[in-house]
């Protein structure tokens, strides 16, 4: 197993390998790995040196192995989503059990052949690590899960990007970044982009650029929200509300968000005073784990019956939207102003 960032320190130094098998959830750097292969490759002519192999076609990737990609040295193979690497259920398909044992006996038998003349990748969702594919790719070929970036790697990639294009960012302007546009690569690197061609080169990026130029996370909102709400600024809070409405989002969802926000802060509250570990009582996961002071900080604006009161008020909310004796957004508007009085 190799790590994102070997990986990519490998193929910026040309090194191409012949097996590749990358996978996980961080798809931006999936892709971007998946291009670098691709470009070093070279020139691919579809059908004769590049061939794309998903469930439909696994069964003919053998053969595509030994027909010769003619006139070209090399032939580049792209297995994605093949279903080969996934954990099967307590009902096992057969026919793909010995498709898997049978392309793991060849890989093992035609190393030589491969090394010389394919260089294969699979992209795939998930893998089970305890299938004998997945180890025999594991002894004869590179591979790399793309996990989640935590907030700190997003930071240092946002400020490497930053640094490219001859504009500053600060450490505080930074983590203010990601709290607003969350720890998804593709999202950061597009509002990034927008923000340095507003600042231009030599420039530096302020909080107030953000707050007037890039599309903030609803849950990011729901933060801003609450820090009104908990400040008793009525205002402010029923302006931001409508702001969510008035750019189309759903009432039902801003609904949902808002109450699954005050549970936290309710566990929040429990965690404080019981002494819990709070990432496990608030399940946060590892890109996540930043959100713990703002938590913290929020919670300090609520009694622990007040919480709860809001909740109950939320809850009721849905049941009488739902049963359709209520406006949600009025609804809305008069628990916000409730708990601003």
């Amino acid at each position: 197993m190799i790590t994102i960032e070997n990986l990519e320190k490998e193929l910026k130094s040309n090194n191409l390998k012949s097996l590749y098998l990358l996978y996980g959830e961080e798809l931006f750097l999936l892709e971007s790995s998946l291009k670098k292969i691709k470009a070093l490759f070279g020139d691919c002519m579809k059908g004769i040196n590049f061939i794309s192999i998903d469930e439909t076609n696994v069964g003919e990737l053998i053969a595509n192995i030994e027909t010769p990609a003619f006139g070209y040295e090399k032939k580049l193979i792209i297995a994605r989503n093949t279903g080969l690497f996934k954990k099967e259920g307590k009902r096992k398909n057969v026919e793909l059990t010995k498709l898997k044992e049978k392309i793991a006996s060849y890989l093992q038998e035609n190393i030589k052949l491969i090394n010389e003349s394919i260089v294969l990748v699979w992209v795939e969702e998930g893998v089970d690590t305890k299938q004998e594919l997945y180890q025999t790719m594991e002894q004869l070929g590179t591979i790399c899960k793309f996990d989640v970036q935590k907030p700190i790697q997003v930071q240092k990639r946002i400020k490497a990007i930053c640094n490219g294009y001859k504009v500053q960012i600060d450490d505080g302007t930074l983590r203010y970044f990601i709290e607003c546009c969350g720890t998804n690569l593709q999202d950061g690197i597009n509002e990034i982009r927008k923000l340095i061609e507003y600042v231009g080169e030599n420039g530096k990026i302020q909080k107030e650029d953000m707050d007037q130029l890039t599309i903030k996370k609803l849950e990011s909102i729901i933060f801003d929200l609450t820090d009104h709400l908990g400040k008793k600024e009525i205002a402010k809070a029923l302006e931001v509300l409508k702001n969510l409405i008035y750019a189309k989002e759903p009432i039902p969802k801003i609904l949902m968000t808002l109450y699954y926000h005050f549970k936290k802060l309710y566990f929040t509250k429990l965690a404080v005073k019981s002494n819990k570990d709070m990432i496990k009582s608030l399940s946060l996961k590892p890109n996540q784990t930043f959100l713990v002071t703002k938590y913290k900080m929020q919670a300090n604006y609520f009694q622990e019956e007040e919480l709860r009161d809001i909740l109950q008020s939320l809850r009721d909310l849905d049941y009488h939207y739902k049963s359709g004796r209520i406006d949600l957004q009025v609804g809305l508007e008069a628990i916000l102003c409730r708990y601003c009085s």
